[in-house]
């Protein structure tokens, strides 16, 4: 029975490369079959309709809500400016110094990083940062790496992300936390190497391709003018909380929306600037929020009972225990996270993760590792992922061009964090 719930492992992970079938879908048909297979009934308990698809469904539900928040927050920084403000004056600060540009896009990039992730975080700091560092010289590829880099270094605290470790695996935020603060200076580390070593090897690169119309955000920016500088504090704030006074998630993104619309929005706009911001929020977590809905159903489908038996004996016999084999096996294996491979945590490495749980294989913590090391990867060089795809096609480049480039240095994100795990948890 374990072999034939990889199997169905395996078609999934084939109907999502091939794209077959979207993400959500598959993982969904995913969870039914293994929980057929694994022997639970249509109703009752440990069953296919109210155990994986009624409970499953909402099990994610406080990661829902700290992504709606996020994105939210997201859309308040856009609409009223704080954003491209915050990436003016680091481009006007950088002055005509490639590098000097580079490293304050890969800043702001990572603060925004922070309150959202994926395709709008990439617009945020994208849409005025690669046109001026290809302005001043900093190649294409180089350009829409550094956009996805500093995303990568903001995201071990980015708050929604924490919610969604702490709720699928099953850890309190505290300790969610403690490991993306050790995760944190290999990302810095990684992101300004990328910088550094892209931008010198590559040289300077007096060139612009991007498409008619691509000046329309500047445009918007002269009708909407400068936030307040106070008002360019409001991503901190949710951080700030969580991080420095151990303020729970949801209310420290909820803080960090106030802020902002209180320091940039008069008050009689209040009211509609928050209901159309919240709008446009939804429109933005609608994606990832059914994705974390099927997330669910795949995770309590892997942790019925009759599943759980089936796949021990397997996961042991394949699981590397010694702490330095666990470190080489799981680093060969960094390229199955990208392409929605197997071992992407926002797909089918979710249900593995659980499965590692559920059969007590490594401790809760180590699985955390294991999966946080590996998103580090897919958030810069999937081609597939939304953020990768807009800041490349942003800057006039493929996707592939820049997983290539990006791959070395988030490569060694994930050994990094693996070093932490085999030490720590191991």
């Amino acid at each position: 029975m374990g072999v034939v719930i990889l199997l169905i492992m395996a078609v999934g992970v084939a109907a999502m490369l091939t794209r077959k079938l979207p993400t959500a879908f598959a993982l969904v048909a995913m969870a039914v079959a293994i929980a057929f297979v694994a022997g639970a009934s249509v109703t009752g308990e440990e069953s296919v309709l109210d155990t994986v698809i009624q409970e499953g469904a909402p099990a994610l539900a406080s990661t829902m809500i700290a992504v709606l928040l996020g994105s939210w927050l997201g859309k308040l920084l856009d609409e009223t400016g704080v954003a491209s403000t915050i990436v003016r004056k680091i481009v006007e600060f950088g002055g005509d110094r490639p590098t000097v540009v580079a490293l304050g896009v890969l800043g702001v990039s990572a603060l925004i990083g922070t309150v959202t992730g994926s395709a709008p975080a990439a617009m945020m700091a994208g849409i005025i940062g690669i046109p001026a560092m290809i302005a001043v010289g900093i190649p294409k590829v180089t350009a829409a790496g550094t956009i996805l880099m500093g995303i990568a270094v903001g995201v071990p605290f980015e708050l929604p992300i924490w919610q969604f470790f702490s709720t699928a695996l099953d850890i309190p935020v505290p300790q969610v936390r403690s490991f993306m603060v050790k995760l944190f200076p290999f990302a810095l580390l990684a992101g300004v190497a990328y910088v550094l070593i892209e931008s010198r090897r590559r040289g300077v690169e007096h060139t612009w391709s991007l498409r008619p119309g691509s000046d329309r955000p500047v445009s918007r920016r002269k009708q909407l003018g400068d936030a307040p500088w106070y008002a360019l504090l409001t991503p901190l704030v949710p951080l700030v909380l969580a991080l420095g006074l151990e303020v729970a998630i949801i209310p420290s993104l909820l803080a960090g929306v106030l802020f902002g619309l209180v320091t940039t929005t008069r008050p009689r706009e209040m009211n509609k600037r928050l209901l159309r911001t919240l709008y446009g929020g939804f429109q933005v977590a609608a994606p990832p929020i059914a994705l974390f809905i099927a997330i669910g159903i795949l995770l309590a489908a892997v942790q019925l009972p009759g599943a759980v038996t089936a796949l021990e004996p397997l996961v042991k016999a394949i699981s590397p225990q010694n702490p330095v084999a666990f470190v080489a096996v799981f680093t060969v294996l960094v390229p199955l996270c990208l392409y929605r491979g197997p071992l992407n945590v926002f797909g089918l490495g979710a249900g593995i993760a659980g499965v590692l749980i559920a059969t007590q294989i490594y401790p809760a913590m180590a699985v955390l590792g294991l999966v946080a090391s590996y998103n580090q990867v897919f958030g810069v060089s999937d081609p597939t992922s939304t953020q990768t795809v807009w800041s490349s096609q942003y800057a006039g480049v493929s996707p592939q061009q820049v997983m290539v480039r990006t791959l070395p240095y988030v490569w060694t994100v994930a050994l990094g964090g693996f070093c932490v795990t085999a030490v720590t948890y191991l």
